[in-house]
């Protein structure tokens, strides 16, 4: 059971508990759906059956083991063509509450993983419902490997591995910190602080800067990370030209 305090005014305050669950973004879809929830609610379990990933990956965690949540937001304030921003703040609040125990290897990997050196920590998948031209709902989901240390994938990591406590982390107690993290974020987007917030999220860019090498279509390049643009495509230098890949278009090897 998930019983937390966060200083906020609203995320968190609210908390549906499931001890096990298929997905906590449909859980929160079901109650937009079914309802006017109260934005900031938040959907946790501590065993999720079928989480989702980006490019339709499946996001696999030990029960008991992890935090697996769903936020749930009402962004009217953003239109359509600026979702990407909420992404930004989500990263940072996570980064926000994990750096001061990761430090500096805490990356971003654009565009929803959060990352440690070059193992995935963590994943971000946001589902937005539009009214017209702005954004109506948000189901910010996020996975973030906690005290597990056995992973299928050697690219997996976790907090414990990184950082070992004896008894392993508090998994309430780290909500409770995030929950704090992205009300100052999300009320920082919400006062249109983006250039602040863009600088913050550059800084903690996975491979800002650096040659790696790409695959997009099929071919395979060295490019270097120059950015995002105002739609959060990412940019790559390659050749003296810089190119500009939305999502799926383009990934890291």
């Amino acid at each position: 059971m998930y019983k937390i305090y966060p200083k906020t005014l609203f995320a968190g305050q609210i908390i549906k508990y499931l001890p096990s669950c298929q997905s906590t973004n449909d859980e929160a879809s079901d109650m937009i759906a079914r309802e006017d929830p109260v934005e900031g609610t938040i959907v946790v379990t501590d065993n999720q059956t079928a989480g989702r990933g980006q490019r339709g990956n499946v996001w696999l965690a030990q029960a008991g083991q992890n935090l697996t949540f769903s936020l749930i937001l009402k962004p009217v304030f953003l239109s359509a063509t600026d979702q990407f921003w909420l992404n930004i703040a989500i990263s940072l609040a996570i980064a926000d509450t994990l750096q001061p125990l990761l430090g500096d290897e805490l990356r971003v990997k654009w565009p929803n993983d959060i990352y440690v050196g070059d193992q995935k920590l963590g994943g971000i998948l946001i589902e937005n419902t539009l009214h017209g031209y702005t954004i109506a709902w948000s189901v910010v989901g996020m996975g973030i490997n906690v005290n597990q240390i056995d992973f299928s994938y050697p690219t997996a990591t976790s907090l414990q591995q990184q950082a070992p406590l004896p008894n392993g982390y508090d998994l309430p107690g780290l909500l409770s910190s995030y929950c704090e993290y992205i009300e100052q974020r999300y009320l920082q987007l919400r006062s249109g602080q983006r250039d602040v917030m863009k600088a913050d999220y550059l800084r903690l860019l996975y491979r800002f800067q650096e040659a790696h090498r790409f695959e997009s279509a099929g071919r395979v390049f060295t490019g270097i990370i120059e950015g995002i643009d105002p739609a959060g495509r990412l940019a790559i230098a390659e050749g003296g030209q810089i190119r500009h890949f939305g999502f799926k278009e383009v990934a890291f090897l």
